[in-house]
């Protein structure tokens, strides 16, 4: 992909060509909130933005400036945690799903990295779906599947992958420099039985805010989890093009 299709990089005349041949809009929605000592409070946002660019690529898409705050009020005991509403979080992303609109993108694909962020999302999404933009927004499909073939670690919880392995090394592969590896810890704590049913925070019943064991974690188990993220979802990407003509 091009520079041009960036809007870290592009002007405005790129961004009017590129609408003017039906282009798809990538978005990011990540979180600042704590992901252990070794990694930074950046992550979901870092990771959901390199899956997208990855995706915007093989689209020959445009990928939109990242949402870098997210719902990520399960972690606001720790330091450095910055969460917005559910609320303020949807109407943001009907506001940019307008813009998008206005613009004269196609349709719009949402990357979520975080997963407090799944209600928000499909609320919006409904909402702009009704106003006539096609929608689809994806959370890192098929990412239980390949942590199982290519970690070796085990999670923490079905399905619960934060600060651990995968997390740490899909920063591994995206930005290394970012990452300390010799704060890395393992903590497997112990869930309290009405976790996923009230609200708590992480903070607890976890002391490091890792969940799992980052240390097996490197940069080419980062670039398979990734690349096994970017083909399921351009699959799934590819149905609903199809579904809807785009």
């Amino acid at each position: 992909m091009s520079h041009a299709g960036d809007f870290a990089y592009a002007a405005w005349p790129d961004i009017a060509e590129a609408a003017g041949r039906g282009a798809l809009a990538v978005l990011a929605v990540g979180a600042c909130e704590q992901h252990g000592a070794h990694l930074p409070l950046t992550t979901d946002t870092d990771l959901a933005l390199g899956v997208s660019r990855r995706i915007a690529a093989a689209l020959e898409g445009v990928v939109l400036p990242p949402i870098a705050y997210g719902d990520a009020w399960n972690n606001e005991a720790f330091a450095g945690t910055l969460s917005l509403s559910p609320d303020t979080l949807r109407a943001v992303l009907c506001d940019i799903g307008r813009g998008v609109q206005r613009i004269g993108f196609s349709g719009l694909i949402v990357i979520n990295g975080h997963f407090g962020n799944r209600e928000s999302i499909a609320l919006a999404a409904r909402a702009l779906v009704g106003g006539g933009l096609p929608v689809v927004h994806l959370d890192y499909p098929h990412l239980e599947k390949l942590a199982g073939e290519i970690c070796d670690s085990e999670p923490a919880g079905p399905g619960f992958y934060h600060a651990d392995e995968v997390e740490t090394a899909m920063m591994l592969a995206l930005r290394p420099e970012a990452v300390d590896m010799s704060l890395a810890a393992a903590e497997y704590p112990d869930f309290p039985p009405t976790f996923g049913i009230e609200p708590m925070q992480l903070r607890d019943f976890v002391a490091t805010g890792v969940f799992g064991d980052p240390r097996p974690a490197t940069a080419a188990k980062g670039e398979a989890l990734i690349a096994g993220i970017v083909a399921e979802s351009l699959r799934l990407i590819g149905l609903w093009r199809a579904r809807h003509a785009i």
